[in-house]
This record gives structure tokens, sequence and C-alpha cells, in this order.
């Protein structure tokens, strides 16, 4: 043990000091999501989500890094990566709507413009409703990794996937502390 210890002194140290700034960094990347979801006023079960993900994000990171300290071949490393990455290429590829949908939820977390309780009008053919116009406005009723939850003005709760939130234009109508815009539109 101790002629181990001797030899890789400096690969230990690395190492070591590799595991504290990973710490550190986990510490911070925790503290800036959750000071920018507070002061957006989001819901914590999106706040925890992104930080998974920046979690898992700094996992891989600091995995390459330990690649790099240890000195690993990297002819060996690289045809086990790329056997993975064929395997899991193959399968992610016919998942590609999931993937985009997780990317779509961390681009909504830091840049999108509505809350849960907004009341939204969302700019698609599919969803047009020339007979019942209270059918196109939805009320958000919760945010997800994945999706969104909308609730219509009938009472209907429709599932709407966050690469369309991206792609689609979507019009604010009332933010949740406005009154409901679906009472003015039932009025009307």
């Amino acid at each position: 043990m101790e002629e181990f210890i001797t030899g890789h002194k400096s690969q230990l140290l690395s190492s070591l000091v590799l595991f504290v700034l990973v710490i550190i960094l986990k510490i911070v990347f925790s503290s800036l999501v959750r000071k920018v979801g507070k002061i957006s006023d989001f819901n914590p079960v999106r706040t925890n989500l992104i930080i998974k993900y920046i979690n898992v994000g700094v996992f891989i990171l600091s995995f390459v890094a330990l690649t790099l300290i240890w000195g690993v071949n990297y002819k060996d490393l690289g045809l086990l990566l790329s056997s993975v990455f064929a395997v899991i290429g193959v399968a992610l590829f016919a998942q590609w709507s999931i993937l985009s949908n997780i990317t779509a939820g961390v681009v909504i977390f830091f840049s999108f413009p509505f809350k849960i309780g907004n009341t939204i009008r969302i700019l698609d053919k599919e969803l047009s409703d020339s007979e019942n116009p209270e059918n196109e406005i939805f009320v958000i009723e919760d945010i997800r990794a994945f999706h969104l939850h909308l609730r219509r003005g009938n009472g209907e709760i429709l599932t709407y996937p966050n690469n369309l939130v991206l792609q689609k234009g979507i019009i604010l109508i009332s933010t949740y502390k406005d009154e409901p815009a679906l009472k003015d539109v039932e009025e009307a």
C-alpha cells in the first residue's frame, strides 16, 4: 500500500484536489440555480431537476479529468467508449424526442417567461377551435422535465411537450397574480 501511495503521490494529490473542486462546484452551482429559482419564483421541483442535470454534467467532466490525471491509455478507453456510445447512440436515436424535451426543459427553466398559474394561448393549428375560442386558452398547471400540464377553460387537462413550447408561438394573456383570463373569455 505504501508503495502505491509513494509511486502515485502526484495523481492522488491531484485527485483529492479535483474531488474538493467538484464538491465546491456542486455547492456553488446549486446555490446559483436556487437563487435564480427563488428570484424568478420557479417551482422548487423544477429547480431541483436543473440541479440534477448540472450535477450529472459536473460528474462527467470530473470523470474526464480523472482519466487525464491517471493517464489512462486512450486507445483502450477510446475503444470502450466508442462501443458504449454506439449502443447508447442507437438507443437514444430512437428516443430523440425525449432528449429534445429534456433539453427544452433546461432552456425553459432559465428563459421561460411564463410560470405556473399563467394563462396563455398557444398558436398551434392542431389546438385551434374556431367554434369554441375558450378552448384555445390554457392555464399552466405544472411545468415538468418533459412537458407542461395545461388546463383548458372547459376543465380538460392537456399535456404539451416542452420542445413544442419552444417551437410554437405563445401569447401570455395574464399572469397568476392577475384575475384569471378564462372568466373574461367565458363572459365574451
